[in-house]
């Protein structure tokens, strides 16, 4: 992807995500416009530069889907691919998903996804390539009142805004409960060039790092994630956090349907269900010990 496509395939993601919605679920998925849709190359380059694999129609020069992509040391994560649906059909999210594969091989990690649990084309497509599902999430969302929510941080614990100098025990956490390592993206938030993510970070009484969890607000995306606890209810406590800083909004956020405490934490504050969401692999997988917020902004876990 060049500089000089991006509003195309910011139409491209509009249009292909609003139709597949109206035409299974009977919504539109994207409510603004197609220029809210910028910001996955906008956030997508400055994060990864050069990691966007297109395919054009050779004979009008139309691109027809489009494909991001995370490098990291730990694994190749697939970002959010779109195929237009003049195209539908056509192979072509096959074709980007074959350089993928391709890319992580060379580089000799597995690569990593969250699909949506409902579009069984997208399963299969992952499914015929090789990948097995890992974990089922359900996306939950809630309007955040303007008084908030009350954060009720297990006795102890400290709820406060992440630093540079949390990072090192971010990225600790993440080996040891995810046994995945992406530094560069919690660098990335912090610095926050755009201005639109938040971290926060739940740390013990001895300096011990809880969980932390990171939100977008954005017109493209309002959602909570990438994030990480050692347990429930230190996973709770983070989501009525951060919440707080989206009051008037409605964010989504993703969390694994086994854990039933956490779920319930969910429905006391009156968050309802909209979507379904697993998690896939191609290549070696250790399960995940801790609570994992997934999110696709960016989709690098």
């Amino acid at each position: 992807m060049r500089v000089d496509d991006w509003n195309e395939v910011a139409r491209l993601i509009h249009s292909s995500l609003n139709i597949w919605y109206e035409k299974n679920r009977g919504f539109r998925l994207v409510k603004g416009n197609w220029d809210t849709m910028l910001i996955f190359p906008r956030v997508y380059e400055a994060l990864d530069p050069g990691c966007c694999v297109l395919v054009e129609e050779t004979a009008s020069k139309r691109i027809a889907g489009s494909c991001f992509f995370h490098p990291r040391s730990t694994h190749v994560a697939l970002g959010i691919m779109n195929t237009h649906p003049d195209f539908f059909g056509h192979g072509v999210a096959s074709q980007m998903l074959r350089y993928i594969i391709d890319d992580a091989h060379r580089r000799k990690v597995p690569v990593r996804l969250v699909s949506a649990a409902t579009n069984v084309d997208s399963f299969s497509l992952y499914n015929k390539a090789g990948f097995v599902p890992t974990r089922f999430f359900q996306d939950m969302m809630v309007e955040v009142p303007e008084a908030g929510f009350a954060v009720d941080a297990p006795p102890g614990w400290t709820f406060r805004d992440a630093t540079p100098d949390d990072i090192p025990q971010i990225v600790a956490l993440e080996k040891e409960l995810s046994h995945i390592e992406r530094e560069r993206d919690y660098h990335f938030f912090l610095r926050n060039d755009g201005g639109i993510w938040h971290m926060s970070v739940l740390v013990g009484p001895d300096g011990e790092l809880g969980g932390y969890l990171v939100s977008v607000n954005d017109p493209g995306s309002n959602m909570l994630g990438p994030g990480l606890a050692r347990d429930e209810t230190l996973a709770a406590a983070l989501v009525r956090g951060e919440l707080n800083h989206h009051r008037g909004c409605s964010p989504v956020w993703l969390i694994p349907s086994c854990s039933r405490t956490l779920v319930d934490a969910m429905y006391a504050i009156g968050a309802k269900n909209c979507e379904l969401h697993i998690t896939q692999v191609l290549g070696d997988y250790i399960p995940e010990t801790g609570i994992v917020f997934p999110t696709f902004m960016p989709e690098t876990g």
